[in-house]
């Protein structure tokens, strides 16, 4: 296979003529997965831009913005999350994850924990798993009592309906990953030491119990998507994807100072992310 020369650097004076040595010798394959990563990229970096101009705004005008991400193990939450966050100001910004709640939190109302991280006016929280924890998780791994469930999914529609009222405005993610997907992604983290932290338990049961999880899923979205706080559904197979389309659907949201400034689309793709209804195909 032909191979980039010191002599084609040291002839590079015009990007066209040494993409077109470059294109020459690297396979069209190869190429094609160059070609896909620097659009990414690119269109990564535009979109940040745009969330910057969103936090001031939100900070100015000192907005309350939630953004919940929920859905299966390594759906790509977390790493979306990280793709928002990297140019924000962190005085403005938090990213919550809380751990399982203390003896002391077991004992208090569900909800308690979940109110003390809401954003105070001017930030903007993002919530990495949040309280429909008690939705699908819970009782799926018999981590909380079918009395605790039933008296959660009557109470959540109210609490946010309280949350709407007081302002705060709240986005609701389901990252959905088909269960194919999913097993590469696990296989891919065991390989990996800087990843294998990432793989517990309970996303070993999450395989072995995906009917369940598809069950309290459907569930959820059919006692708890209404008219101020929709289920927004994002396809994450393919996670660059999921990440700008994401950002796109946040930013669609507001009309703030500077909008469009990065000359990129600020419309998701809708097959790629939807709103939750009925009858929508969905992937998990």
């Amino acid at each position: 296979m032909p191979m980039l020369t010191k002599e084609d650097f040291k002839n590079f004076s015009d990007k066209e003529v040494f993409l077109k040595v470059f294109e020459s010798k690297i396979p069209q394959e190869r190429m094609d997965t160059l070609r896909y990563n620097m659009q990414y990229e690119s269109e990564l970096v535009k979109l940040q831009a745009e969330l910057v101009d969103l936090q001031q705004w939100v900070a100015k005008h000192k907005k309350r913005v939630c953004i919940i991400f929920e859905g299966r193990d390594a759906a790509g939450k977390g790493s979306t999350i990280r793709r928002f966050i990297e140019h924000l100001n962190p005085r403005s910004m938090r990213v919550v994850a809380l751990t399982k709640p203390t003896e002391v939190e077991k004992g208090q109302w569900y909800f308690r924990r979940y109110i003390k991280e809401m954003p105070n006016p001017g930030e903007i929280v993002f919530f990495d798993r949040s309280w429909y924890n008690r939705a699908v998780v819970e009782p799926v791994m018999g981590f909380c009592s079918e009395a605790e469930y039933n008296e959660f999914m009557v109470q959540v529609p109210e609490f946010e309906h309280m949350l709407y009222e007081d302002g705060i405005i709240l986005i609701k993610f389901w990252f959905s990953i088909s269960k194919e997907e999913q097993v590469t992604r696990f296989n891919a983290r065991l390989q990996n030491p800087l990843k294998r932290w990432k793989f517990s338990p309970v996303d070993q049961e999450g395989q072995k119990r995906w009917d369940d999880y598809t069950y309290y899923k459907e569930q959820m979205f059919s006692k708890t998507h209404t008219a101020f706080s929709p289920w927004i559904i994002v396809k994450t197979n393919i996670k660059k994807e999921a990440r700008l389309e994401s950002m796109r659907y946040v930013l669609s949201k507001f009309n703030y100072d500077n909008k469009g400034n990065s000359k990129t689309s600020l419309l998701p793709d809708p097959n790629i992310v939807q709103r939750y209804y009925r009858l929508i195909k969905q992937i998990d």
